[in-house]
C-alpha cells in the first residue's frame, strides 16, 4: 500500500498468496474517526475509528459475524 509514513501495518488477513490480501493499518496522522485503515485485495480502503473497530471485534468474539457468514454461505450469497 502506498501512502504516508504514519501508516503502521498491523496484520495481513491471509498472506499465503500474492493476490493483495486485505490488510489492517493504523494511520497515526489521521483524525480519530479515520485512524483505522482496512485495505482490500482490489486496492480499496475503508477508514474508521478505533471505537468502530472495537464494535466489530466484540461482534466477532460473540460469534455474530460467524453466524452471518454461515447464513450467507448457506443462501449462496
Amino acid at each position: 500500500m502506498s501512502g504516508s509514513d504514519a501508516l503502521s501495518h498491523v496484520i495481513t488477513f491471509c498472506g499465503k498468496c500474492s493476490c493483495g490480501c486485505p490488510e489492517l493499518y493504523i494511520d497515526h496522522e489521521a483524525p480519530a474517526e479515520r485512524r483505522i485503515v482496512i485495505t482490500d485485495d482490489f486496492g480499496q480502503r475503508i477508514q474508521m475509528s478505533v471505537e468502530q473497530l472495537e464494535v466489530i471485534l466484540d461482534e466477532a468474539r460473540e460469534g455474530r459475524l460467524s453466524s452471518l457468514v454461515a447464513a450467507g454461505l448457506a443462501s449462496g450469497g
